[in-house]
């Protein structure tokens, strides 16, 4: 039984979808790793399980970074174990898979992409840039001679780009996601508060209370964190204010890359954006407010779809789909 699958091969999660089921996987792009027996314990969610209750010994490795493969080996595996996973016992024959990536990566890494799928056991790869896949993902249809914007912003880049028919006629990939988002608010609460606090809390509060806008309804949370001058546990409290001011930074430079493509783009192409608005995608996306902040800022209707988490997954394997 032959077994197409598509898979948003993200620096932060991995989302894999298998024709006829739809999206069956969505764990970390993570990998536990056994510095004493040089070996892989554990890979996605059981490598976050692990590395929650490990000793030093055990260490994480994120084989992708800003979206670009940084150890080939491990992600080999990890792509190995996660087609594994998705197909279980189905695989009679090499499954065709789609991948997902960053517009503006080189043709070395996208050869490395490919390799390291074919080594993890594809037949045939074929890698489709984000917003296309984001935008089939929403039910755009790429093919119609109009200009359709998309903004994905993932764990590691922030891919924008304006599509008509079935290409990519402007873009840009910018190196600000919402891993940065985590890194902002990890800095703000060590410089404010002389807290330190780590990368899956800072999201945790990100998702809680993170808002690009000041307009909006404020709320709190209370979080622990470890004193910087004793080392002792400490709480404190935080407010969606806060994080407003915090994100403001990463957030701009995005908008900023929206002026930047929407200047490249062709006037009557640009037109066609301002009547069907512009696409939010990716998990960075569900910022509360965000759609709003930049319409005020671009002054053009932005829309999340249903699931934005899931589009770019969905939108690749309907990809191989359509083939």
């Amino acid at each position: 039984m032959a077994a197409d699958i598509g898979i948003d091969l993200g620096t932060s999660s991995i989302l894999v979808y298998v024709k006829g089921k739809g999206v069956v996987v969505k764990e970390p792009s993570l990998v536990a790793f056994d510095r004493d027996s040089n070996t892989i314990k554990e890979i996605g969610e059981g490598a976050r399980s692990l590395l929650g209750q490990s000793t030093g010994n055990i260490i994480a490795v994120r084989p992708l970074r800003k979206g670009v493969i940084t150890d080939y080996t491990v992600t080999e595996k990890m792509i190995r174990y996660f087609v594994q996973k998705s197909l279980g016992k189905l695989i009679f024959k090499k499954p065709r898979i789609n991948i997902s990536v960053p517009c503006n990566i080189t043709e070395v890494e996208r050869r490395a992409v490919i390799e390291a799928a074919m080594a993890a056991g594809a037949r045939e790869v074929t890698l489709l840039e984000e917003p296309m896949a984001a935008a089939i993902g929403a039910g755009v249809d790429i093919y119609k001679p109009s200009g359709s914007m998309v903004v994905d912003i993932g764990g590691g880049t922030t891919d924008i780009a304006v599509i008509s028919l079935g290409g990519i006629v402007a873009n840009t990939s910018i190196p600000v996601a919402g891993n940065d988002f985590d890194e902002a608010i990890v800095k703000y609460v060590r410089d404010e508060y002389n807290v330190l606090i780590g990368d899956s809390l800072a999201e945790n509060i990100k998702m809680k209370i993170g808002t690009a806008s000041l307009n909006m309804l404020e709320e709190t949370t209370e979080i622990q964190g470890r004193a910087i001058e004793t080392g002792l546990p400490k709480k404190i409290t935080l407010s969606s204010k806060e994080m407003a001011r915090v994100l403001e930074e990463p957030i701009s430079q995005i908008i900023e890359g929206i002026r930047v493509v929407l200047e490249e783009t062709e006037p009557e192409l640009s037109s066609d954006v301002l009547e069907r608005g512009i696409l939010l995608a990716g998990g960075g996306s569900l910022i509360r407010g965000l759609d709003k902040l930049i319409e005020e800022r671009i002054a053009i209707r932005t829309v999340l779809p249903e699931e934005p988490l899931l589009v770019v997954a969905i939108g690749t394997g309907m990809y191989v789909e359509e083939e």
